[in-house]
């Protein structure tokens, strides 16, 4: 149920993100082919399931297609996050509590604390990375050698 948790925001994301990058009418609102443009709906897409709904500039997400796919990316980003996390605190809920014993990982340590944060970092990292080294990186690499849409 952790894994699910966690990997729901990215599958929602990447998943409009690529339907609307092969699509015309995804296609249809960008302001800037390239780099550029899989960047803006890349945007749109993060902030609409990070329940924030903007847009980056130049994308006219008001068409059909941004409309009802942004709205569905807020809507499923929203609930179907929260499910899993419901479910497991649901389970903990239901746990009795027990001694602490030599096989017990103590959560409050220095070491749990980074294993929580490295793992943050690199779920985050090999979700994003491959679509961010296309956008904006790309673009950066593309701006300084004089290669511009």
């Amino acid at each position: 149920m952790a894994m699910l948790s966690i990997l729901i925001f990215p599958v929602i994301v990447l998943s409009f993100t690529a339907i609307a990058s092969v699509t015309s009418f995804g296609q249809a609102g960008i302001s800037n082919p390239g780099p550029h443009g899989l960047t803006q709906i890349l945007y749109a897409y993060t902030s609409a399931a990070g329940n924030n709904g903007s847009a980056f500039n130049g994308i006219n997400s008001n068409t059909n297609w941004y409309n009802n796919s942004l709205a569905v990316a807020m809507l499923l980003g929203r609930f179907f996050a929260v499910v899993p996390i419901l479910a497991i605190a649901g389970n903990l809920a239901q746990k009795k509590a027990v001694a602490e014993s030599a096989g017990t990982f103590p959560v409050t340590t220095p070491l749990f604390s980074t294993l929580l944060v490295s793992t943050v970092l690199i779920v985050g990292a090999l979700t994003f990375f491959p679509v961010l080294s296309l956008g904006p990186i790309l673009e950066h690499l593309q701006m300084t050698a004089g290669k511009l849409f």
